[in-house]
């Protein structure tokens, strides 16, 4: 395994305290956004410069690597006949997710958050989770199938009750009170801008009312 320093663009911090090693391991440009393209699900390398607009190829590669030797991503080849290479996170990998709720609700403060930017689906779903509140007490469970676009759809399965709210990505629904498609873009602008659901581009099978449930759970 590579020494920290040796790998990074400005060098280990060498400092004592885990928060300064902790951008050691993950405080280099991109390395975050790489970690947290992969909390939900497993993807290819072709996947993951989708997924993060202005990444080149080589500044990818690199952030994997690093990854890889900090044992917060592992690579590993599908089973035939996908038989491909795609990279997750580790346990402690995965763990980030709390660092990155925690980012995300703090910054969503901030006067210059970019909102006209796009999001992949599933970086608008971790913003989501990370601002997940319980439904009211009393209000009966609601389950949601959720599609977003950017490029390839991606399906996640959506609960909202008083016990909590959970996001999870999904290969398929099952029995759901409503059935969502949009494009994330339009989904941002529910989520974060707080456009109206009745207004905007949004296919809608089912029980709206679950949908506004939804949104009132996860709304910024």
């Amino acid at each position: 395994m590579c020494d920290v320093a040796d790998r990074r663009t400005y060098g280990s911090y060498d400092d004592g305290c885990a928060s300064a090693h902790a951008l050691d391991l993950i405080g280099e440009r991109w390395a975050l956004i790489v970690v947290r393209e992969l909390i939900l699900r497993s993807k290819r390398f072709a996947d993951l410069q989708h997924d993060i607009p202005g990444i080149g190829p080589g500044a990818l590669s690199r952030r994997l690597r690093d990854l890889e030797e900090s044992g917060i991503v592992v690579r590993r080849t599908l089973p035939r006949p996908a038989a491909v290479t795609v990279y997750d996170l580790t346990d402690w990998g995965r763990s980030l997710e709390e660092v990155n709720a925690a980012l995300s609700r703090w910054a969503v403060r901030s006067p210059a958050l970019p909102l006209d930017a796009d999001m992949s689906p599933d970086t608008l779903v971790l913003a989501m989770r990370a601002h997940a509140r319980p439904a009211p007490a009393g209000v009966p469970e609601t389950r949601v199938g959720l599609t977003l676009t950017r490029g390839e759809p991606a399906a996640y399965l959506a609960t909202v009750s008083p016990a909590g709210t959970t996001i999870v990505a999904a290969d398929g629904f099952g029995d759901v009170h409503a059935r969502v498609e949009a494009t994330t873009r339009v989904w941002k602008s529910l989520v974060i801008a707080g456009a109206d659901l009745d207004t905007a581009e949004v296919g809608v099978t089912g029980d709206r009312a679950a949908v506004r449930s939804l949104l009132a759970a996860t709304r910024l």
